[in-house]
């Protein structure tokens, strides 16, 4: 049955628009909200040109997610397993078996009120003979309208991502993510953006342990962990071996600041070294798969060679895909940084401990993001923004990248790929821009600076400048944050 109220996520979705752009509307109080809800009808009244079939623009969003966010795990099969497959069809069968009955149900009230209306017609007043007759071609108006309404497509479009995918709704948080193909709860939950509590996600150490609240699951791997009786009658699973077959509602822990998240330290390896520029490498990092970094976007992570030569570097990928990590070396900055183009390669060993910083997005804000980076700062704004991208929960974010000499705007590509994909994506490309500059061609690209969030990452000096130029034009301390890479 298609609920009256939709979710913001599962409404974006029918929609075939991003999260941000529903909640845009909502600000905007074209639509309302009841719980965290918005109503079909809402839905339908404001978006009233968009097609119910495929139209290709939510597709096209989530490509550029694909491309720009590696997966969380190396299989990506769409379609689920017969098991989960035969469980949602089921549990759709049972929602519609439940829908025609109270369909059949009303329909025999509506005969039995027309009857009664019918046998009081000889005698009564001409308005009850009118309201017969209304009663009548009310109801036969809404039958020849059946499949034809918007609200019918609707239905079907519903009825068939529900049956490719299920909804999480996570308790208390409120946060809401969909299980796709074959994956694994805490995959869709990491895929998301998310930060469950999680320690080997192979089944062994328990630490992703939640409680089923509502719905149905379905376990896919079998654990070595073993819950006790007692949490099993309370319905705790462990969300590394499990997939949700309908819709479902599950309460854990989440962590909503760095300091939520413990220093973990991993024995890692070198994937890949890919050579930027005559300084610059791309460092390549491949956690076990039993043991993936739990951090934040914009966190740092301390890197170990055999040799005991380490240093502390920005994470320059999304917490989505703790497995793979990525990082910007430069040559001739200490020991650490000569090693890297010297003498390592891929597949040597190579630890991985953090996450260190508290450089992250604001939990759960939707305000326009502006993000600049200055020269390496793109680093940990790279990770900022694959992570809001994931997430679908910022209105718009621009993204200034200003460097000090030509022919370093090494992640180009990838910034445009955003622009070119994301309606709500802007990307300024600048060299050498002056504090004067930068803050003009914020005051131009935005309606309101002061009612956003910025953040700043670069060469102490010039980040600290940029800040302090912002906050002279106005802009609250509160709504700055800044990052130093030096």
């Amino acid at each position: 049955m298609m609920p009256e109220l939709l979710s913001l996520s599962r409404a974006a979705r029918l929609a075939g628009v991003t999260r941000a752009d529903i909640q845009k509307q909502i600000r905007r109080g074209e639509m309302q909200t009841f719980e965290g809800q918005v109503a079909i009808s809402d839905l339908l009244r404001v978006y009233p040109s968009v097609s119910l079939e495929h139209s290709g623009d939510f597709e096209r969003v989530e490509q550029i997610k694909v491309d720009a966010i590696p997966r969380s795990h190396d299989e990506d099969t769409r379609l689920p397993s017969q098991e989960v497959l035969i469980g949602r069809i089921k549990s759709l069968a049972e929602a519609l078996v439940h829908r025609v009955a109270r369909v059949e149900a009303l329909e025999g009230l509506l005969d039995e009120v027309g009857e009664r209306l019918a046998e009081r017609d000889r005698d009564t007043a001409e308005d009850v003979r009118a309201l017969h007759v209304w009663l009548q071609q009310r109801r036969d108006a809404l039958q020849d309208q059946g499949a034809e309404s918007l609200e019918a497509q609707l239905l079907a479009k519903d009825t068939f991502l529900r049956i490719m995918s299920a909804s999480v709704k996570m308790i208390p948080s409120g946060h809401e993510f969909f299980v796709d193909g074959t994956e694994s709860i805490l995959e869709a939950a990491v895929r998301s953006g998310l930060r469950l509590n999680y320690g080997c996600a192979s089944g062994n150490c328990g630490e992703c342990k939640a409680r089923l609240m509502s719905g149905e699951v379905y376990r896919i791997r079998d654990h070595d962990y073993v819950l006790s009786e007692r949490e099993k009658q309370m319905g705790y699973l462990l969300t590394c071996s499990t997939t949700a077959v309908t819709d479902v509602k599950l309460e854990a822990a989440e962590a909503h600041s760095p300091a939520d998240l413990p220093e973990q330290e991993i024995n890692a390896q070198v994937r890949k070294l890919e050579l930027q520029a005559d300084t610059l490498m791309q460092l390549h990092v491949q956690t076990p798969r039993t043991n993936t970094l739990r951090f934040m976007a914009g966190q740092r992570a301390r890197l170990r060679l055999e040799t005991g030569v380490e240093r502390e570097l920005p994470i320059a990928s999304c917490p989505c895909n703790g497995r793979n990590l990525l990082f910007s070396v430069r040559r001739g900055a200490d020991a650490f940084g000569e090693a890297v183009f010297e003498t390592l390669s891929a597949r040597q060993p190579i630890t991985v401990i953090g996450p260190y910083g508290d450089f992250v997005l604001a939990e759960d804000a939707t305000e326009s993001a502006v993000f600049i980076a200055i020269d390496d700062g793109i680093a940990p704004v790279k990770s900022l923004v694959e992570h809001a991208v994931s997430i679908d929960s910022i209105e718009a974010f621009h993204l200034y990248w200003s460097i000090s000499s030509s022919g370093m705007h090494y992640h180009e590509p990838w910034c445009r790929a955003l622009r070119d994909s994301l309606d709500n994506f802007a990307f300024t490309p600048l060299i050498e821009a002056a504090c004067t500059d930068l803050l003009a061609l914020i005051e131009s690209d935005l309606a309101a600076p002061d009612q956003a969030r910025f953040y700043i990452a670069g060469p102490a000096s010039a980040a600290n400048s940029a800040a302090n130029a912002l906050q002279e034009a106005g802009i609250p301390d509160d709504r700055i944050a800044l990052e130093p890479v030096d």
